[in-house]
């Protein structure tokens, strides 16, 4: 006996405490357990992983996550030789995250060189997850201007039934295996397809054919409904859409233009996303912003990047806009705000709001108030382990509300009709 006291165990302590002191390192590595968690790999993967990594070094962070995908893709490459095509198929998609994840930190890396090569392999070994699903998933090439957005259609079976299809819309990095573990094994359970695609300034939109985002993402999502509706196994009238991080913003902002679905969810709301820029720099900085003065802007800009953390945040967050200067960069994210088109979104909406929201704090709410059509917000809590940005680690919790709601209201859809 010691004589202590008993030490006192608070609830979801590491909701507190967390995994890495760095941030960025801790919010992704919350990511990847709650990816794990939903079959992208194994959790005991994920943590043997991190375990190799120095608390907020980038290089430390590529090593460990660039071995674990390369054990995983020689995995899936040795299974489909021995036969096992379904055990290559799942390894397939594990290592796809492994070397998306080993690029997470790029502009901290030593060596930026590896991008290139390491993002090819991300998307040679999605590629070989969809030609290993047994024609469960098929490409969908979505006309997009003078280009094609690349999509996937996630089918429960090759029967070619028509089916209610869910689709998925990412946020600014995220990876499609990412997505994936953000609903499609849950919609797939409930006899739903699930649809995938890369918008303009995500993924291989923008790594491989230089799209640049965009705000007017009803002139995206538009393009995807179309290409859709037409098919045999889609029931075009039982379409739901889901946006997390950014695309709470984009997707809320093309529902004011397209009205072709059932019901939606954003995870989390997002009214204006230039908030989560503005208030990381001075006000009297802002105001300089606004008033239009790019030289003094830049040039103040310009020494807060000589704070190599603010430079990775700032070349990250800014890559995907695709501007020149960090005035126009963040002159374009003013642009993204919902308050001219707010009263036009009509179609039933499920937001998120979790606990410690990171980047949005106080935009679901504020959303829910400014929105006149029928709408839910969705609370997720610490004590449940759902806090934080887009609920890294309380994910099927997440999945069985939003899917709930979208079942709800295509019954009553279907209720009215049979009723007139």
């Amino acid at each position: 006996m010691t004589g202590e006291a008993p030490r006192t165990v608070h609830p979801n302590e590491i909701g507190n405490t967390g995994f890495f002191t760095d941030p960025g390192f801790d919010f992704v590595t919350r990511s990847m357990i709650g990816y794990a968690a939903q079959g992208v790999m194994d959790v005991g993967q994920v943590f043997a992983t991190i375990a190799r990594i120095e608390d907020g070094d980038a290089d430390s962070w590529y090593a460990a996550w660039r071995a674990r995908a390369e054990k995983l893709h020689a995995q899936a490459k040795t299974s489909v030789a021995a036969g096992h095509i379904e055990s290559a198929h799942r390894r397939f998609l594990a290592a796809s995250e492994g070397y998306a994840q080993a690029i997470a930190f790029l502009d901290g890396q030593t060596d930026k060189s590896t991008f290139g090569p390491t993002f090819a392999l991300q998307s040679e070994c999605w590629e070989a997850f969809v030609d290993t699903s047994g024609g469960r998933i098929e490409r969908v090439a979505v006309p997009y201007e003078q280009n094609s957005l690349p999509g996937f259609l996630f089918r429960p079976d090759t029967s070619g039934a028509n089916r209610p299809t869910l689709v998925m819309t990412n946020g600014s990095e995220g990876s499609k295996s990412g997505l994936w573990a953000w609903g499609v094994t849950s919609t797939l359970a409930r006899g739903w397809n699930a649809f995938l695609y890369d918008g303009p300034g995500q993924q291989n939109m923008l790594f491989d054919h230089g799209h640049a985002f965009r705000p007017d993402w009803e002139a995206v999502l538009t393009p995807v409904v179309n290409s859709l509706v037409g098919r045999a196994d889609v029931d075009g009238s039982a379409l739901f859409a889901y946006g997390c991080s950014q695309a709470g913003y984009w997707v809320t902002r093309a529902l004011a233009f397209e009205h072709r679905f059932v019901a939606a969810a954003v995870d989390p709301g997002v009214m204006d996303v230039s908030a989560s820029w503005l208030t990381h720099i001075p006000q009297q900085l802002v105001d300089v912003l606004k008033a239009g003065d790019k030289d003094v802007f830049n040039a103040r800009m310009a020494e807060a990047a000589k704070n190599p953390k603010m430079a990775e945040v700032l070349a990250a967050r800014g890559r995907p806009f695709a501007k020149h200067t960090p005035f126009d960069t963040f002159t374009a994210a003013l642009e993204y705000n919902l308050w001219p088109v707010i009263g036009d979104v009509k179609t039933p909406l499920l937001i998120t709001d979790p606990d410690e929201e990171t980047f949005w704090p106080g935009q679901s709410a504020e959303m829910s108030q400014k929105l006149t059509g029928n709408h839910e917000i969705a609370h997720f809590s610490r004590e449940d382990g759902a806090n934080w940005h887009c609920e890294p680690m309380g994910r099927l919790e997440v999945e069985l509300r939003m899917l709930d709601f979208f079942q709800d209201r295509l019954s009553k859809k279907r209720s009215s009709r049979t009723l007139t």
